[in-house]
């Protein structure tokens, strides 16, 4: 008896995993390093817009799960970003621009809406792979990579292209460590951004 209840157990598993939709495409976009979308229109109005600006570039996967209407949507994306970071190694605080690259595996909980209309939410978990400040006196960085932030957002999609928009907030820092020839200092490489992506499912 036990086997017959396993093996029904695992027919019915089987059937809903086949009635679960798969679809997959590329996306990209810009990146805003920015807590607000007050904070974007107030940066393009004073023409500071261009160095906080970035651009992200991967793929996605989208799993319908049946009969809820909800799917898991995880990415595998390449982003490339630009801060601004205040160094204290000089009598005198410098800003200086630090662009860094990071790989981002957000892997998102959404539900569609209208037939076009989706919202999402969930886990990004990103490591960073390299970084460079635009300051001579800075010989070398050592950047701790791992973090976890959390995505929000939405969008349409119309036949194959979509159009998203998304909010994403840190759940941690990440430290880095400047090495100067007149000594180190400490800041945080994690960011809040606001996303725009365009996306094409095959």
């Amino acid at each position: 008896m036990k086997k017959l209840i396993f093996t029904l157990c695992l027919l019915f598993a089987a059937v809903h995993f086949s009635e679960a939709q798969i679809g997959f495409g590329i996306k990209g976009g810009i990146n805003y390093n920015s807590d607000s979308f007050r904070d974007v229109s107030d940066d393009i109005i004073n023409g500071n817009a261009e160095s906080r600006t970035g651009f992200h570039a991967g793929v996605w996967l989208r799993f319908k799960l049946p009969m809820t209407g909800w799917y898991i949507r995880p990415e595998l994306v390449y982003t490339s970003l630009k801060s601004e970071v205040e160094l204290n190694t000089t009598p005198l605080t410098t800003k200086a621009n630090y662009d860094f690259q990071k790989i981002d595996i957000p892997v998102l909980l959404g539900k569609k809406f209208f037939k076009i209309a989706y919202a999402h939410i969930g886990p990004s978990f990103q490591y960073l792979i390299d970084g460079d400040l635009d300051f001579d006196a800075v010989s070398n960085i050592k950047a701790d990579g791992f973090t976890v932030g959390l995505q929000l957002g939405g969008g349409i999609e119309i036949g194959k292209v979509g159009l998203d928009l998304r909010w994403e907030r840190a759940f941690s820092d990440v430290e880095s460590e400047l090495i100067s020839n007149v000594g180190s200092a400490n800041f945080d490489t994690r960011v809040n951004q606001i996303i725009i992506g365009l996306s094409y499912r095959f």
